[in-house]
């Protein structure tokens, strides 16, 4: 007999189905846990056999799929530890399980876990105190910086040089605020333009579009190795913020939050984490094949020496 986990993740299931491609699965939490010990996530996950992992379509290197490629394919850091938490699952369960991957943008993220559409976001989102009013954060497992990228020879050597230019974030993210905030500080005007994915982003500063693309570091280095003139296009040094990543959950289920933490904990600790850090930025990742040359931060490294899930401000 089903239980309202599952009854309630078919029906949303057949809901979606009518609204959006095939293939993508929803998760609701449970309104009466079958084992009170495993609580509502991995309830559902024992009775169903899957997991539903929300994923990026470019925040590359985290979580992103390559044109061409079969439906679904996913790639990234974030998604790799995915995959370690899937098979965490699966034992705490007693079965094997199922990882599915379900996209979500910068816009939806948090929406798309906190209805149960996904069980567990794996992308790029910082922890912060605002989110965490909505949803859940694992430990950190990537320390960012949030700066500029602009074209070489622009002129441009800070945020007092950005006056009257033209700056796109990419939507959702957390560096709309952070640069309306230093251009404030600067009494400087800016005119914002808004992508709707980083790859967009990136698209827009490389037709000229846009004078200065704000993001994270990580994916400021990404889009400027994938694109096809990586050497016209300089990070301004210093940043405007340092921020934690998290993998995000919902809220009210300390049983899947206890596992993710240990799990991402225990590879904290056997130093798988440190291996997964240096495919993905020590070394060529696709699709061109391209390396960022990011060791890993101090920052990154005390947070892994100290798990802790503490948001930014």
């Amino acid at each position: 007999m089903m239980n309202a986990y599952t009854t309630l993740r078919r029906l949303a299931l057949a809901a979606l189905a009518a609204v959006t491609v095939a293939g993508t699965a929803v998760a609701q939490q449970a309104a009466a846990p079958v084992r009170p010990d495993l609580g509502p996530t991995l309830n559902g996950v024992a009775e169903a056999g899957s997991l539903y992992l929300g994923h990026r379509e470019a925040a590359i290197p985290f979580s992103y799929v390559m044109p061409g490629l079969e439906t679904n394919y996913v790639f990234g850091y974030s998604w790799d530890i995915c995959q370690r938490i899937a098979d965490a699952v699966g034992k705490r369960v007693g079965r094997p399980v199922q990882a599915v991957p379900v996209s979500v943008s910068a816009n939806n993220r948090l929406m798309m876990v906190k209805t149960g559409m996904a069980d567990l976001e794996c992308g790029a989102t910082t922890n912060n105190v605002a989110r965490q009013r909505q949803v859940a954060f694992s430990v950190t497992f990537f320390i960012t910086e949030v700066r500029i990228m602009v074209r070489k020879g622009a002129g441009i050597r800070s945020v007092a040089d950005l006056a009257n230019k033209r700056v796109v974030t990419t939507a959702g993210a957390t560096a709309d605020r952070l640069v309306k905030a230093a251009a404030l500080v600067e009494n400087v005007t800016l005119t914002y333009l808004v992508g709707r994915s980083h790859a967009e982003s990136m698209a827009m500063l490389q037709r000229g579009e846009a004078d200065a693309y704000v993001a994270d570091d990580a994916i400021l280095a990404a889009q400027r190795a994938s694109s096809p003139t990586p050497g016209e296009f300089d990070l301004l040094p210093g940043s405007l913020a340092k921020e934690p990543y998290g993998l995000v959950l919902r809220r009210d289920d300390p049983q899947f939050k206890q596992l993710v933490d240990e799990t991402l904990i225990g590879l904290m600790q056997s130093g798988e984490l440190a291996k997964l850090y240096d495919k993905w930025f020590m070394q060529p990742i696709p699709p061109v094949g391209a390396t960022l040359n990011m060791p890993m931060s101090e920052h990154l490294k005390a947070a892994i020496a100290n798990p802790n899930d503490k948001p930014a401000n």
